[in-house]
């Protein structure tokens, strides 16, 4: 249903072009849309077809945890004419909204890559700068936002943290230690994060056990890998969504996506919205997930 959707929806995108090429066409629609009556009429229904959806998702399968590879910050800037802190700043605010919106849903793992350990290598320090900042900001916002604490929301940070500077390091302590007697909910944010380096970390300290004595060789399995994970207390997740028309994983969670449903959306992730959430999710329930067989 959703690839007839879609199809539909492309083949009435391409008829509206066509027709915008004609002057009597295009000189209305702009006037039309560019008005007040247009805009509200556009909102309300967006509101409506929203709120149907969810209602619709909330009576399925939800997946128990959502991941979000955060993408398209700096062409969200490029694109709507802005500096490009200020998409960065954008991207920070969005990701408050979208932990509402999944709170709202009930769903208690959510996770986002908010810095690879690539990025930390290719931006220049100016950014990162910028960066580290809204991370603080953002973790020390958390940390005292009364919607965590009375939704019951522990928040982790995973990584390679120690290459940080030590101001988001403090950020992350106090953000984790402000909410560690919650259980209700996990968030946790990737930072200086990667895939590839979170299973050598892993595989280093299935080795260093084995070396000492204290682990078998034939004890040796996926568990005991998945065990020395970043992430080994939170299930692998059940769906990845990544913005901004990217369609690959960046390093991102390697070892946990083995069977994670994927799922792409063209939208940057300032803009983001609470149905391009809501239509991943429907995405994902309309999946027949087999699990290799």
């Amino acid at each position: 249903m959703g690839r007839v959707r879609k199809s539909l929806g492309r083949r009435i995108d391409g008829l509206a072009k066509w027709l915008l090429r004609f002057r009597a066409v295009s000189v209305p629609a702009r006037v039309v849309a560019n008005s007040s009556y247009a805009w509200s009429f556009i909102s309300r229904t967006d509101r409506i077809r929203t709120n149907r959806l969810r209602d619709r998702l909330i009576q399925g399968d939800l997946p128990e945890h959502i991941s979000i590879i955060m993408d398209g910050n700096r062409r969200f800037a490029w694109s709507s004419n802005l500096e490009r802190d200020m998409g960065h700043h954008q991207g920070k605010e969005k990701l408050k909204e979208v932990m509402d919106w999944v709170l709202d849903l009930g769903i208690p793992y959510f996770t986002v890559y908010a810095l690879s350990t690539e990025n930390m290598r290719e931006r220049s320090e100016d950014e990162l700068g910028l960066l580290y900042d809204l991370y603080v900001a953002g973790l020390d916002e958390i940390a005292e936002d009364p919607r965590i604490h009375s939704r019951g929301v522990r928040v982790q940070a995973v990584g390679r943290l120690d290459s940080l500077p030590s101001r988001v390091r403090e950020a992350i302590d106090r953000a984790q230690n402000r909410t560690a007697s919650h259980s209700d909910f996990l968030f946790t944010v990737c930072l200086a994060y990667g895939g590839r380096e979170e299973i050598v970390d892993a595989v280093r300290e299935v080795a260093a056990e084995h070396a000492s004595g204290d682990l078998a060789l034939e004890s040796i399995d996926s568990a005991q890998i998945s065990s020395k994970m970043y992430t080994a207390d939170l299930p692998d997740p059940d769906l990845v969504i990544r913005t901004s028309g990217e369609e690959r994983i960046s390093n991102f969670l390697l070892w946990q996506i083995a069977y994670s449903e994927l799922h792409f959306t063209d939208v940057h992730w300032p803009s983001f919205s609470k149905n391009d959430l809501y239509e991943a999710i429907d995405s994902y329930q309309s999946r027949g997930r087999r699990y290799g067989e």
